[in-house]
């Protein structure tokens, strides 16, 4: 199941070096949940219909230079209909000073303001691709993820069955790991999905019988990434003869992870198979079938122009 995402405001105030214009008690703490932002022009007129109060508020310049040219009077009681709404905070940009009655209002309803040097256009751009991550809805998967030839190849399978052996093989083949052990998978556009790896534990790996390594330590930085986009899910299984299996590849599978298709494939193991090799394989013939070449249905395709070719030469 999703976890419900939310950052507190102070990670955003550090991380895009904001000032605190005013900031009631424990203003650090109050949640962010929505990834969008919304500059408030209508509202400073008194239009309330259909807005978010839960986003993120902008003042820009258009915003601010209404704001100048009102009374004083007009400007305290529209910044009491604006501050009354319950908003999360609000964002001056260009490093624009906010008035005596924002700040007076502000402080009523204890709601922070605060102050970027940032454009306007680009401030917002910036926070709503940072934010569309952070908050992003997530799920744990116990897996393995991999970026070989630019492919995210999340590897799935029970415990013992050689994920990390096998991450450690394709990292001194040249790949990079993102993570071991758990993947934290968030749905960060309608049709993507980006895996990441716990900070506790990131660029760590458990290998049997020689314990946790630090593989960024011992392969260099080259040798890991901190996310990438997943685009082809391996299930590793024991190899079972009676088990049926897809000897052609005709027919893609698909993995549904927060209504995203990714597709998906069965890869039996025994011993004296490089399962390695096999994942290079798999994720260049992953490449080869996102630009729309599928080796397998060229392959049948052949086979009946052989079959039909012979017919109608018997004929």
């Amino acid at each position: 199941m999703a976890e419900k995402r939310s950052i507190p405001l102070q990670k955003l105030i550090d991380d895009f070096h904001l000032t605190v214009a005013y900031g009631p008690e424990d203003y650090g703490s109050i949640a962010v949940t929505s990834e969008n932002l919304n500059r408030p022009g209508l509202q400073l007129v008194g239009f309330y219909d259909h807005f978010v109060r839960d986003r993120l508020q902008v003042i820009g310049m258009a915003e601010n230079s209404y704001l100048e040219a009102l009374g004083s009077t007009f400007r305290r009681r529209a910044f009491k209909m604006f501050f009354g709404q319950g908003i999360t905070a609000l964002i001056y940009c260009r490093g624009a000073e906010p008035q005596p009655e924002c700040i007076e209002m502000a402080e009523r309803f204890k709601t922070p303001v605060l102050i970027s040097d940032s454009q306007t256009a680009n401030f917002i751009s910036k926070v709503v691709t940072y934010l569309s991550t952070a908050l992003a809805p997530m799920v744990t998967r116990h897996g393995v993820l991999v970026d070989i030839y630019g492919e995210g190849v999340l590897i799935l399978g029970e415990s013992g069955v050689g994920k990390s052996e096998t991450a450690v093989e394709l990292i001194k083949r040249g790949h990079r790991l993102i993570a071991d052990d758990a993947v934290e998978i968030r749905r960060v556009a309608e049709n993507k999905l980006e895996g990441s790896s716990p900070e506790l534990i990131r660029h760590y790996m458990e290998l049997r019988g020689i314990g946790v390594v630090d593989v960024r330590r011992l392969f260099g930085t080259g040798a890991v990434m901190d996310s990438c986009q997943i685009t082809l899910i391996v299930n590793v299984v024991p190899w079972e003869e009676l088990e049926p299996f897809d000897r052609l590849g005709t027919q893609t599978t698909y993995t549904s992870i927060f209504d995203v298709k990714v597709p998906t494939t069965t890869i039996p193991v025994k011993p004296g198979r490089n399962l390695a090799v096999i994942l290079e394989v798999a994720a260049m013939n992953n490449r080869d079938k996102s630009i729309g070449y599928n080796a397998a249905v060229e392959f049948t395709n052949q086979l009946n122009k052989h079959f039909d070719a012979a017919l109608n030469a018997e004929e």
